[in-house]
């Protein structure tokens, strides 16, 4: 490296240096710094399904998600907004939304928590890691049909009960 260079990021996020990590995955997305920026976004967005990840943006789990999500939302940008919001920096809903997961997300369509059939039990939120970028925008895909027409209720195409048991 030349003197007074940058310098560069590794070419994977996984191979960053402990000493140094490298997280470029929350980066493209949205952060939401406080709660009335939380019910701006749940309230202000009349086409589109709002999409929250709750969590701690330096939690490993939150970050293989924030990875996830960044890849997933350049397909999704047009019927799905994505943001962030770190529990730390906002706990106002911890309580409300029963956010105890290192990592959750919920959807809100026209200021409306939709409820999501996964199999799971629990119908408000994802608290696992989802297996990537292609099963993110499925289960999105699902939502955005059923918010569209107006279901309480989404069914996923999938049932996730023996893959993600507790």
């Amino acid at each position: 490296a030349q003197v007074g260079s940058k310098p560069r990021a590794p070419s994977s996020p996984r191979l960053a240096s402990p000493h140094r990590p490298w997280r470029p995955m929350a980066h493209g997305l949205g952060h939401l710094h406080s709660a009335w920026a939380v019910e701006q976004a749940l309230t202000g967005e009349e086409s589109r399904v709002v999409l929250l990840r709750f969590g701690h943006d330096h939690d490993p789990e939150c970050m293989l998600m924030d990875e996830v999500l960044l890849e997933a939302s350049i397909a999704l940008e047009e019927a799905c907004r994505i943001s962030l919001v770190d529990i730390k920096e906002v706990p106002d809903f911890t309580q409300q939304y029963e956010l105890y997961d290192p990592c959750t997300l919920m959807f809100v369509y026209r200021g409306r928590h939709l409820q999501l059939e996964l199999g799971l039990g629990d119908r408000y939120k994802i608290t696992w890691p989802v297996g990537g970028s292609q099963e993110l925008t499925d289960i999105v895909e699902a939502v955005i049909r059923g918010a569209r027409q107006g279901r309480d209720l989404i069914v996923a195409t999938r049932d996730y009960s023996l893959t993600y048991r507790h």
